[in-house]
């Protein structure tokens, strides 16, 4: 059994060798130290850089990555029809394009996100643009949430919908031309980043505070409002794990792959998504009420 136990040893040692060196010398996985990085990379002192995705694709594995898209091919037949839109003879439907508008900008933030952290590790100049094009998706999110909650809140005051429309609209363009700027894009405006997205986000208080003020005597309203609130939490929680870079900063190099403040960071930006979506719906519902 032992000598059978050691052969087995061997043999994974040596399959897992063969995969690591992938037929070719320049495929293979090198660990390299925080020093070791060109400087555009070094956002984060706490962690060790992997300078090819064979490792990472070798630990996941294929059948993860089936699941996860079967997965997500059920989740998007749940909500490819939601209840929303369904409507009854004595209800009048709503317009969909604000909800639709919302789901763009959240998907394309998603999106652009994991394209860059995919490719923006490629060279210097991918670094730069890939980046650059991750903080204009945040932008684009910000902005298409306040449509659906502003639409909804205010289509009876057409004014007031125009201006906080063109406001939001106004400071997220603003947004990106600043944080085009390469040297905005180098680690050690970090902090900077997460406060000018927060600033965006938070300006919806003022619209929020109005909202309630008209509709007060609405139960629905404060519930919105409480989501929204919870929202706002979730993403002020996750900033503080992107700027402070906890946990790897108290055991460097246990959280390379998976665990890392940047990870955290993305897991409460989705649940402030999911936040923001129960909101949007519970406004819309409310909205349907009133025109029916």
């Amino acid at each position: 059994m032992k000598r059978r136990s050691v052969k087995s040893a061997v043999s994974l040692s040596r399959q897992a060798a063969a995969v690591s060196d992938g037929g070719d010398s320049k495929r293979k996985a090198k660990l390299m130290e925080y020093e070791e990085l060109p400087e555009y990379l070094k956002d984060n002192e706490y962690k060790k850089v992997l300078q090819t995705f064979d490792r990472i694709h070798d630990i996941l594995g294929d059948d993860d990555n089936e699941a996860d898209g079967e997965n997500e091919d059920s989740y998007i037949r749940q909500i490819a029809k939601p209840p929303i839109s369904h409507t009854t003879k004595d209800s009048n439907p709503i317009p969909l394009w604000p909800w639709f508008v919302f789901l763009a900008g959240a998907m394309s933030c998603l999106i652009f996100s994991s394209i860059s952290h995919l490719f923006a590790c490629h060279s210097r100049r991918f670094y730069f643009f890939f980046w650059r094009l991750d903080y204009a998706g945040i932008s684009l999110m910000i902005v298409s949430s306040f449509f659906s909650p502003l639409y909804y809140t205010f289509s009876d005051h057409p004014y007031w919908l125009f201006l906080y429309l063109f406001l939001i609209t106004l400071i997220g363009i603003l947004v990106v031309v600043t944080l085009l700027a390469p040297s905005l894009s180098s680690p050690r405006f970090r902090s900077f980043r997460a406060a000018l997205f927060l600033c965006m986000g938070f300006s919806g208080v003022i619209p929020a505070t109005h909202a309630v003020i008209l509709h007060w005597d609405h139960p629905q309203i404060i519930v919105s409002l409480g989501y929204e609130i919870a929202m706002g939490v979730l993403y002020g929680v996750g900033a503080v794990f992107y700027v402070s870079r906890i946990p790897e900063r108290w055991k460097p190099g246990a959280f390379d792959i998976v665990g890392h403040s940047h990870q955290i960071f993305h897991v409460f930006v989705v649940a402030a998504a999911l936040a923001h979506t129960a909101a949007t719906l519970v406004i819309m519902e409310w909205r349907r009420g009133l025109n029916a």
